[in-house]
């Protein structure tokens, strides 16, 4: 009998940005090697929520951005884990829109593109549809929109679509998808 197996391939994230900073490490958190200051993050490809040890005379403050792949790092000492969004303290809850925005805009290309090739995931639902604020009238304008000319910013989006603001409206998405609200993953994976 033939065995299959599943090959898996993690996925890290190379960069991360600040949520909290907790200078007196995280109370009841049990850590490897020594106690220290803990933060918060957030990455910068998958949104993956993650908490790490900082190395010691290193202070952090949100939204900073930190190197954290497998290379030489200079602020985080090592990750301890991912975190789910209920490990968030009540401090990174409330960084957490503002630094996930900050990552949208930086990374606008990539989420123009969404906007630009986004497909139906059942065949009652687009993904268009998955984004707040996005019903069926804005989901066929978009697409009829990108069907005479692919869209070239958030700016353009904006002007062709009249669509408010698509930086805050897929940050809503993303926090949607990581607080466990939502069945599909557009942007993110799963915990």
């Amino acid at each position: 009998m033939e065995r299959r197996t599943k090959s898996f391939q993690q996925i890290y994230e190379e960069y991360a940005y600040v949520v909290d900073y907790l200078p007196y490490g995280k109370p009841g958190l049990r850590l490897k090697h020594r106690a220290g200051a803990v933060v918060q993050l957030v990455g910068e490809e998958y949104f993956t929520l993650l908490e790490a040890v900082v190395k010691e005379g290193v202070v952090l403050k949100p939204s900073d951005r930190v190197y954290i792949g497998k290379n030489s790092r200079r602020e985080v000492l090592y990750i301890i884990g991912r975190a789910r969004y209920d490990d968030l303290t009540a401090n990174a809850k409330m960084e957490l829109e503002n630094v996930i925005e900050k990552i949208v805009l930086n990374r606008e290309a990539y989420f123009v593109g969404f906007f630009n090739t986004a497909k139906p995931v059942t065949p009652r639902m687009h993904a268009l549809e998955l984004i707040p604020g996005i019903g069926k009238k804005y989901m066929w304008k978009i697409l009829d929109e990108r069907e005479k000319k692919p869209f070239e910013s958030f700016q353009d989006l904006q002007k062709r679509v009249n669509l408010p603001n698509p930086a805050k409206l897929i940050t809503k998405r993303i926090i949607e998808e990581l607080t466990g609200e939502s069945k599909y993953r557009l942007f993110t994976r799963a915990s």
